[in-house]
């Protein structure tokens, strides 16, 4: 309830827009087995937290634009508690 939800439809339909960051949340292993979504940002949900806050010395400047960010992983979990996370930091999710 606290998150937007979107079926991977609809997050196809933001690729590649200006306004939008798509945020791949699934481990290396899982990138290396499965294939990466070109031009998605790559981040393991358990740096999220170091990579958002600009004040830790792992921030990722991706993360301090003034876009919207659409997380994605294997089956939707990982996603939605990256997505919770984000809105709890100040992303726009």
């Amino acid at each position: 309830a606290k998150i937007e939800t979107l079926p991977a439809a609809e997050a196809v339909k933001l690729h590649g827009r200006d306004d939008v960051v798509l945020v791949d949340i699934r481990d290396p292993r899982e990138l290396e087995r499965e294939g990466a979504v070109p031009g998605a940002f790559h981040c393991t949900r358990g740096m999220l937290e170091f990579w958002i806050d600009p004040e830790s010395p792992y921030h990722k400047p991706v993360f301090a634009k003034d876009k919207r960010f659409v997380f994605f992983c294997a089956g939707g979990m990982r996603s939605a508690l990256a997505a919770a996370t984000a809105q709890e930091m100040g992303l726009k999710p």
